[in-house]
């Protein structure tokens, strides 16, 4: 375990105080949620500058870092789901979307074939990110500002869909070849 693994896992263990506080009936909820919800971000952010900076890169990391981003963008989706913030089937194709291409990535990597992530990955990321912060934060404390978070939810399945056919395309043929 290294200083960005540690940051990986901080923010693994972020998603349970996120959930409870989402779904909680504490009238500061949007507040403390967007501020757990901020913080994984920035170890997220932090973590692979680190790895990258001091030489820090592991092959642990490399599958647990991802592997976080899912879930803390799962969970956070989900709970907006249950709030009512977010329809499902959108929620639905973001997640779905993660699962395929998760397997899809691994059935490549049982071949030897890597499968690095693409520009429009990135931003699908970030515009995830971006859209569930706006989301927690919510109407009540954005006004008119709001509709940004449902034009990040557009981006987000735009990118998402597209992201994974750039994937499916470019690989395709030689991941699923005998």
């Amino acid at each position: 375990m290294n200083g960005p693994n540690i940051l990986t896992g901080l923010r693994i263990l972020m998603i349970p105080a996120l959930v409870v506080v989402l779904l909680s009936s504490h009238s500061q909820k949007a507040i403390i949620g967007f501020a757990i919800f901020m913080a994984a971000v920035i170890t997220d952010m932090l973590d692979g500058l680190w790895a990258r900076k001091k030489g820090q890169i592991t092959v642990f990391g490399e599958l647990l870092d991802p592997t976080a981003d899912k879930l803390l963008i799962a969970s956070a989706f989900l709970c907006l789901v249950e709030l009512g913030a977010v329809p499902a089937w959108m929620v639905i194709i973001i997640i779905g979307r993660e699962i395929a291409v998760s397997g899809f990535r691994a059935i490549a990597s049982s071949k030897g074939i890597n499968i690095p992530a693409s520009i429009f990955g990135k931003i699908k990321m970030n515009a995830e990110s971006y859209t569930v912060a706006l989301l927690i934060l919510g109407e009540g404390i954005l006004g008119k500002l709001y509709v940004f978070s449902q034009i990040g939810l557009w981006i987000s399945i735009v990118t998402a869909v597209i992201s994974a056919a750039e994937i499916y395309i470019k690989f395709g043929k030689k991941v699923l070849s005998n």
